[in-house]
């Protein structure tokens, strides 16, 4: 493992395993709670990890008792006596953790959440917006806007769209906590995990995509998203160009190459 220390900002950490970055949100005193700064380090080094040749996948976690609160509503609400009453800042602060989560959406690497402790708000948007996620059986999972006036509009994008409908507004509604198992059950999380072991298996999960040829995930992650939003036939069209498009790459020639012939394949760098 080597630790990098050329992060700019103290809420962020990030230790290198192998192929895999993990990516510790380091405010526990705050239960990792996004507060501005947060919010621009985990956006810049998801950035960074995008295009870094030996980074096949990112981890993201939280330090201490919790993953993510949500966002810093103390600092927030401090902008209260703003001129416009903070109007300004709520719009940029919104704005930014909804591009942080297009962030990884887009992000051409794998996106793992180990969820160690509470998320909960923007915290769960988090989670949700990760391509996968591992949760400690500890973990617990809401979006308890509506009980404090503030609905959780903005997680609710990423949230309905990875729970049905009915699941989806019924965490919405009524802000109650999920546990990792309904989580699970839910579709929120892939897999549900003793406590010591949350990191370490999504650790191991980065490391099995990394083993999966490069392009060839960029291009299914890509493709997967796109054809989310499109209507049936759409989708379709759309799929079958990016199965030629990825049939005509060194990948796909090697890789089907090496089945043919009953050896592993050797995939190009």
């Amino acid at each position: 493992m080597e630790l990098q220390r050329d992060l700019s900002c103290a809420s962020l950490s990030r230790a290198d395993h192998g192929p895999v970055a993990l990516l510790t949100l380091n405010r526990p005193e705050a239960r990792n709670c996004l507060s501005e700064e947060l919010i621009g380090a985990l956006s810049a080094a998801v950035a960074a990890l995008g295009v870094a040749d030996a980074v096949r996948a990112i981890v993201i976690t939280g330090a201490g008792s919790a993953f993510s609160s949500g966002h810093d509503l103390k600092e927030l609400t401090a902008h209260r006596h703003d001129v416009d009453g903070g109007s300004a800042y709520f719009a940029k602060i919104i704005d930014a953790c909804s591009r942080l989560m297009l962030s990884i959406v887009h992000s051409p690497k794998p996106v793992i959440a180990a969820v160690n402790g509470m998320a909960t708000a923007a915290g769960c948007q988090l989670v949700a917006a990760c391509d996968l996620a591992v949760a400690s059986s500890e973990a617990r999972f809401a979006t308890p806007g509506v009980n404090i006036g503030l609905f959780c509009s903005t997680p609710m994008v990423a949230l309905s769209r990875n729970l049905s409908r009915k699941a989806a507004m019924e965490m919405l509604l009524l802000g109650d906590m999920a546990t990792a198992l309904e989580a699970k059950e839910l579709g929120l999380v892939n897999r549900v995990v003793p406590p010591d072991q949350t990191v370490n298996e999504a650790i191991e999960l980065g490391r099995l995509i990394a083993t999966k040829p490069k392009a060839t995930l960029k291009i299914g992650k890509e493709a997967f998203y796109r054809q989310l939003e499109m209507p049936l036939e759409e989708a379709y069209a759309y799929a079958s160009s990016v199965m030629v498009e990825n049939m005509l790459h060194a990948e796909a020639e090697e890789g089907i190459g090496a089945f043919l012939e009953k050896r592993q394949p050797l995939w190009p760098r």
